[in-house]
């Protein structure tokens, strides 16, 4: 008798609507020819997402280099536009617990993506919950006028695709290779994968990022725009635990 391969369920009882779905749709959208391999989708209903079960070992220098290289051919198989959903997706996503924006219409400037998808949806929730106030809004609202006047678009960079939580712990280091899990993917800007593979520290993080700079050269100044894109999931953060986060945010939006 063949034993089936384990698998691992997530399980939320009072998951809103699409809450795995759209989790499902990200995961084959990201599974690209020649990227970074992603956990497969193997059943999805409204309250739970099945997936195989991941054995894991400790990161190495040798993959993370392939990790780094792999992640730029997932980028650069690209999205239509800046906060564009996953193909087979038509509404909203998630980003942890709460609703992440999408684009149904085309936006081909990055600022203007970030500060009216990625920045003003949590500033208004963090605001109406008390968490910060008029001053601190205004310190933010400085920066959301810069970005919308194009301060921080490259042209030659184009909307890539984006896991959109890249965080170490949606990091799977497997006897193959890195796998990802938990997706909140989108057409993004890729330097915002890269600036939040280190928000909460990541081994070998520096060899990755060589790697990947290698297969895809990334633009001039990244390292001094990697706090701009960790400020979206700074603000997800201050809107799902509190007040905490509100200095680390005000430092980055100060600084920009």
């Amino acid at each position: 008798m063949t034993v089936p391969p384990p698998t691992f369920v997530k399980h939320r009882l009072d998951a809103p609507p699409g809450f795995f779905a759209v989790e499902a749709a990200g995961l084959r959208w990201l599974r690209v020819p020649g990227g970074v391999q992603v956990v497969p989708p193997l059943d999805v209903t409204p309250t739970s997402l099945t997936t195989p079960h991941l054995d894991t070992v400790p990161p190495t220098g040798s993959a993370a280099d392939e990790f780094g290289r792999l992640l730029a051919v997932t980028h650069d198989a690209g999205a239509r536009w800046y906060g564009v959903p996953p193909d087979g997706w038509q509404t909203d996503g998630f980003i942890g617990t709460i609703e992440l924006p999408h684009s149904l219409q085309p936006l081909d400037a990055w600022g203007a993506f970030y500060a009216n998808l990625r920045l003003r949806p949590y500033l208004r929730a963090a605001y109406d919950a008390g968490t910060i106030d008029s001053h601190h809004l205004k310190v933010f609202e400085r920066l959301c006028h810069k970005l919308e006047g194009g301060a921080y678009d490259d042209p030659a960079e184009r909307p890539c695709r984006l896991h959109g939580d890249l965080w170490s712990g949606n990091v799977v280091w497997c006897p193959d290779g890195v796998h990802l899990i938990d997706p909140a993917a989108h057409g993004g800007h890729r330097e915002t994968d890269l600036a939040m593979l280190g928000l909460f520290g990541m081994p070998q993080l520096e060899r990755v990022l060589r790697a990947y700079n290698e297969a895809h050269p990334l633009s001039d100044g990244w390292r001094e725009r990697v706090a701009l894109h960790r400020l979206h999931p700074l603000l997800t953060h201050l809107v799902m635990f509190g007040a905490a986060y509100v200095p680390r945010a005000l430092a980055v939006a100060h600084h920009y």
